[in-house]
């Protein structure tokens, strides 16, 4: 029994308590009032056990035996630095991804998400990957190096190491996008120029000054740490939480909800779309994707893989 329930565990402490209190009362001999007390410390054993047993897990009845298709999320700062972002990094500030320590880096990067025997590889690009595949036969020819893109540092090892013959583009344009430039985009423009007045992440505030020091010193780590050991401290669960919390300060306050709304529909709304990209290339129980994009899309992707029952999430730092 104690291999099963041990006193040290909260409840079995409260089924000792229960037993030993009814063995003191049931040795008071009060007349005629036997029966009650055991019935009382009875309902109340009763209680407890099915409070117990109505706290079931509740991927018993949403995953069961169920094979799930396995998802790795890879974060990478983009190694071209195309500063397409809000923080701009000074040429000084970028990292030689093509120098000969990196690429030795590089190769011990590869080889640990080896690990994860990827069978599909998804990559921060549009549907129509022929430039990337094109790039990459070529590569595989010998006529040409791999270029500076974590695409190809990343994804066209892997592909050549796991003999995959495709690369899955699963990028999409926002909700914003879609009603900016659709066809009855005058019907929407008004509205949202009105959303995202303003909304352009130079508010000054005192969180943003905050996170403007945080990427100056992550800027350096990237400079200093092996790229092994960066792509595990930022693909921890507490630097992708605090880095998602960029975008809830600062603009995120303009108006009553209009910086929430403009979350939403923007880049909220993208990765949304992202994630319904990948559940479309899942064909299999089977199917290890490999996710490999820019480390801002990391924090939403990772909640949503969270919490479906759909998929397996292997953590960047969980891989063995």
């Amino acid at each position: 029994m104690a291999g099963v329930c041990s006193q040290k565990t909260p409840v079995c402490r409260l089924y000792f308590f229960i037993f030993l209190s009814y063995i003191k009362f049931a040795d008071m001999k009060i007349p005629g009032k036997t029966t009650t007390v055991t019935g009382i410390f009875l309902l109340a054993f009763s209680i407890v056990v099915q409070s117990q047993k109505l706290k079931p897990d509740p991927d018993a009845i949403l995953v069961g035996q169920r094979q799930q298709p396995s998802v790795l999320l890879v974060g990478s700062f983009h190694f071209e630095y195309y500063n397409l972002d809000a923080h701009k990094t000074a040429k000084d500030k970028q990292v030689d991804i093509l120098s000969v320590q990196k690429q030795k880096e590089m190769e011990e990067l590869v080889k640990y998400i080896n690990k994860f025997k990827p069978t599909k590889i998804a990559i921060e690009a549009d549907k129509n990957t022929g430039y990337f595949m094109k790039r990459y036969r070529a590569y595989k020819s010998g006529k040409k190096p791999l270029g500076r893109d974590e695409i190809e540092q990343i994804g066209f090892r892997l592909m050549e190491k796991f003999n995959l013959d495709t690369m899955y583009g699963v990028d999409a344009r926002s909700l914003e996008h879609d009603l900016y430039n659709g066809k009855d985009s005058t019907a929407f423009r008004f509205t949202l120029d009105s959303i995202f007045a303003d909304y352009d992440f130079k508010n000054g505030d005192i969180i943003s000054q905050c996170y403007d020091q945080y990427c100056n010193v992550d800027e350096q780590l990237a400079l200093t740490l092996s790229l092994l050991e960066y792509f595990k401290y930022v693909n921890s669960d507490k630097i992708l939480n605090r880095e998602f919390g960029f975008y809830l300060n600062g603009d995120f306050t303009l108006g009553d909800t209009r910086g929430a709304d403009a979350l939403a529909i923007g880049w909220y709304s993208r990765n949304l779309r992202i994630y319904r990209h990948i559940q479309q290339i899942t064909t299999a129980p089977s199917d290890r994707i490999l996710v490999i994009f820019g480390r801002g899309h990391m924090e939403i992707l990772k909640h949503l893989f969270e919490c479906s029952p759909q998929y397996k999430l292997i953590k960047f730092n969980e891989l063995k």
